[in-house]
């Protein structure tokens, strides 16, 4: 599938310097816009990497995906994934692709099957100089809202550590169990929830 950008989400602020109206007679200046939100490409998996790699290494030890698995699932499935771009530069992304039995397994980490209807959520990461800022709760809305827009898409799941459970409940997910696998010595627990009604959702959660 192309890529293209995220179902509803259009950048924040106009591109337009102030001041400047748009007109026939005058060429517009190409300028980044303050913020914007859209799908992620193979060609931005360097940047996902880098943040991934401080936000998690750091702290486990591991990545949940790494370069050359950033760039697979922007390759098969970018539509699943939602960056957050301010002045041109990735401050924050999700990266998603499609599952096709009811718990996570093993496989479920590496892999994107097209006829699945729900989305797995592999990884949510903001850049070190943007944290504490509420970003992570923002993306997490508009990431929501996207997938409610996407019909084939009936549930979101993700695995997580016991302590960012409550993060996720905020948005709606509910506890599965504990997770079938581990990786290394960390164990997670399993989350779902439903990719239905989250546009008014988003309507109301101040983003």
């Amino acid at each position: 599938m192309s890529t293209q950008s995220a179902h509803g989400l259009e950048p924040e602020t106009s591109d337009l310097q102030p001041g400047i109206p748009e007109t026939p007679g005058r060429p517009r200046r190409h300028t980044l816009p303050a913020s914007e939100f859209r799908c992620l490409t193979p060609e931005d998996a360097t940047s996902v990497f880098e943040i991934e790699r401080e936000a998690f290494i750091s702290v486990l030890g591991i990545c949940p995906l790494y370069l050359d698995e950033v760039k697979h699932f922007l390759t098969l499935c970018p539509e699943l994934s939602l960056g957050w771009f301010q002045e041109g530069r990735l401050v924050a992304f999700i990266i998603g692709s499609l599952w096709d039995q009811e718990r996570l397994t093993q496989e479920s980490l590496t892999l994107h099957r097209p006829q699945g209807r729900t989305a797995h959520l592999h990884v949510l990461a903001v850049h070190h100089a943007c944290r504490r800022q509420g970003k992570g709760s923002v993306l997490m809305w508009r990431y929501l809202h996207h997938l409610g827009g996407q019909p084939d898409v009936r549930r979101a799941v993700l695995m997580c550590e016991d302590r960012l459970v409550p993060f996720y409940q905020k948005f709606g997910f509910s506890l599965v169990g504990p997770c079938a696998f581990t990786l290394g010595s960390f164990t997670f627990t399993e989350l779902q929830c439903s990719t239905r009604g989250h546009a008014s959702l988003r309507r109301n959660s101040g983003c």
